[in-house]
């Protein structure tokens, strides 16, 4: 029998690689920590701001994670969705700020912003699946990817010539709410709001997959589409009621990232922060939704966290404009480090 246990060149080059991260990495939080530049009081406020955007990139990620658990597919317009929701609330919260509404009723107005982002981006997400996907569910997957990338531009050069190039601005509920200052620390009341709020949604998500009848044939029709099939589960329907629950948390990850971030509302808002959940998702697992939660809070406290604590650490000029690329780097590492994701299992050829 051949001798499997055989160590190959590629096994010592991943692993040389894997040394040298963690000797990087902990070289340039020993050197941060040591130079004692930031107080205890930035780290908190860095790690409160990390949760608020990684709760987003979570929302986000949870939709691809979804339609890949049920489909197999990576739906690469999911980008554009969750642009959809967030560009469709950004004219209501506009109207609702000049009529005054805003400020007198803050909170019922982003409630009404929810509902709008969410009933939006559910809509595009629905059309996609029927327009676009319904005919390919047993298509090869290069044809799904090369028709996912191919929707994602569409719609980007849709709400392009629709609504123009010039980026837009949410009203500023940061300075309606104000801040907390708790003793050196001071702490932004919607960050607390869009994590809090956010991490409502994962759990409402998580309760429904897990407890509900429909949530059930989703674990089932994700587990083996013909045998689910077979027991009188409608596939279709289930294909269907995925797409919709992905836009809505895509609608809901929209707005949270208008109140947290009021600028940069465009057609093109959708690429990198899809980037990024995208590696969220695979960071936690593709196709685990509670992997994908934890892929996206840990994306978010890393992004924000780590130009400071590790790359000014390693002496890296201008390290925070360097804080995009942390989800690049990190889709790398865990494909070296563990390829299934920190939650996810090795998948079978069939489904790999």
């Amino acid at each position: 029998m051949p001798n499997t246990n055989k160590i190959s060149w590629v096994n010592i080059i991943l692993w040389g690689i894997r040394i040298l991260v963690i000797i990087l990495i902990l070289w340039g939080v020993a050197n941060t920590i040591i130079s004692g530049k930031y107080s205890a009081s930035n780290w908190i406020s860095l790690i409160v701001a990390g949760l608020a955007q990684g709760s987003i990139y979570a929302l986000i990620a949870l939709g691809y994670s979804l339609v890949y658990g049920i489909m197999l597919m990576i739906n690469f317009a999911h980008g554009e969705v969750y642009m959809a929701g967030a560009f469709v609330s950004y004219f209501v919260a506009n109207a609702l700020e000049k009529s005054g509404f805003l400020i007198r009723q803050p909170i019922i107005t982003v409630v009404i912003l929810l509902i709008t982002a969410m009933l939006t981006s559910t809509l595009v997400a629905l059309l996609l699946e029927k327009i676009a996907y319904r005919k390919l569910h047993n298509a090869p997957r290069i044809v799904a990817l090369i028709t996912a990338i191919g929707a994602s531009f569409f719609l980007q050069y849709s709400f392009r010539g629709f609504f123009g190039t010039g980026f837009k601005t949410y009203p500023d509920f940061g300075t309606i709410w104000g801040k907390w200052t708790i003793g050196t620390t001071t702490i932004q009341v919607v960050q607390i709001i869009v994590a809090v709020a956010a991490l409502l949604i994962m759990l409402i998500l998580y309760w429904f997959v897990e407890k509900t009848k429909v949530g059930k044939s989703m674990r089932a029709v994700s587990e083996d589409k013909e045998i689910a099939a077979l027991m009188g589960i409608n596939v279709k329907k289930i294909i269907v009621i995925t797409f919709m629950l992905g836009g809505m948390l895509a609608g809901a990850a929209g707005v949270f990232r208008g109140l947290y971030q009021p600028q940069g509302i465009g057609y093109s808002m959708g690429f990198l922060p899809g980037l990024k959940a995208f590696s969220a998702a695979v960071l936690g697992g593709i196709g685990n939704i509670p992997g994908a939660m934890l892929g996206g809070l840990f994306l978010g406290i890393f992004e924000s966290l780590g130009p400071n604590l590790v790359l000014q650490g390693l002496g890296i000029v201008g390290a925070n404009q360097l804080k995009d690329a942390i989800a690049i780097v990190m889709l790398v590492l865990v494909l070296i480090f563990r390829p299934q994701g920190i939650l996810g299992e090795k998948l079978s050829e069939e489904k790999a």
